[in-house]
């Protein structure tokens, strides 16, 4: 049985990490902190190498696999980020890497993985299983699979962006996560263990994709079909074995919020914030904005998760 990741982990990933990975920078705005009436600290991931934080917990844990283990190569699955942080992360460390990738991935997160020396075999989200796939290809070939985010070291590489963010920031009331498989939120609720105990976490996921909050309520893992959501970082089916059990121990609520409500989103973080921002990187924002009354006079952290998203693809969603 895999061991569950640690607040301690997280401080490991932070001294690897020290050099690899951007410190990214916390953004606020007046504009923003007097419509909320709320002090809202933005940590933008989306100025991470390759655009997300996904970055972190992949170089994470292709660091630390052995000689043997890098010379064959490793094998990931995704739908863009976390595909681009592993081609990545195997090139600086000068490994082999193959992605499986949906046929609708964005093209410019394919792209990229292809310009990092990554191989890419794509499948059928919808009808395809890209977990199994994936297991069948290390089976093959002698890799050793990353998954996107049910694994110790992933989460833990996760959870340093929420370390950092209260480092610069100090101790905040509340933390808004985007949610998917979960390794984002439940490496911050590691982080926030550490460094601001009384900090509530709160997940968000896509309104089609509420399989986060249906297993937070029930108190076990709900399964559901691939949501049909513009977050296309968010379009998985479940939690993990290994990100459920911290998400319940640790996480206070999991919000859903709505595409159109995305892109109201990244509306203002283009107009006011002046960054350019993916739909799932707007989730965490997009749910602050709607439960802004109930956060009034605190001070809130919100981690910006990404900022891939195809140029005609974000100019046809903010004029549509």
């Amino acid at each position: 049985m895999t061991t569950p990741p640690t607040a301690d982990n997280v401080r490991a990933a932070a001294a690897r990490l020290a050099g690899h990975a951007h410190r990214t920078p916390v953004l606020t705005s007046r504009r923003v902190d007097e419509e909320l009436l709320t002090s809202v600290f933005f940590k933008c991931e989306n100025f991470q190498r390759m655009g997300a934080f996904k970055f972190r917990g992949a170089f994470n844990a292709l660091s630390r696999l052995g000689d043997d283990a890098r010379r064959s190569g490793v094998v990931a699955y995704s739908s863009g980020n976390h595909a681009q942080a592993v081609a990545l992360s195997a090139r600086i460390l000068g490994m082999p890497a193959t992605i499986v990738m949906p046929h609708d991935a964005p093209a410019s997160k394919v792209a990229a993985t292809l310009g990092y020396g990554a191989e890419i075999v794509r499948y059928d989200r919808f009808t395809e299983d890209r977990a199994a796939i994936g297991a069948a290809l290390a089976a093959q070939r002698g890799l050793t699979l990353v998954p996107p985010f049910d694994h110790p070291d992933v989460i833990a590489g996760q959870g340093t962006a929420a370390l950092e963010l209260f480092e610069d920031v100090g101790e905040l009331d509340a933390l808004f996560v985007c949610l998917g498989g979960g390794g984002l939120l439940s490496g911050s609720a590691l982080a926030a263990g550490l460094l601001s105990p009384g900090c509530r976490l709160h997940g968000v996921e896509p309104e089609a994709g509420d399989d986060g909050q249906r297993s937070f309520r029930s108190g076990g893992i709900v399964h559901i079909p691939t949501p049909d959501t513009i977050a296309d970082g968010a379009q998985t089916q479940a939690l993990g074995e290994l990100t459920f059990p911290i998400i319940r121990r640790d996480v206070t609520d999991v919000h859903t919020v709505s595409d159109a409500e995305l892109v109201d989103a990244m509306r203002v973080f283009a107009s006011t914030l002046k960054i350019v921002v993916e739909p799932t990187g707007c989730l965490a924002f997009a749910a602050l904005r709607r439960l802004a009354p109930a956060f009034r006079g605190q001070r809130v952290g919100v981690i910006v998760s990404g900022g891939n998203v195809d140029l005609d693809r974000y100019a046809a969603l903010l004029t549509a």
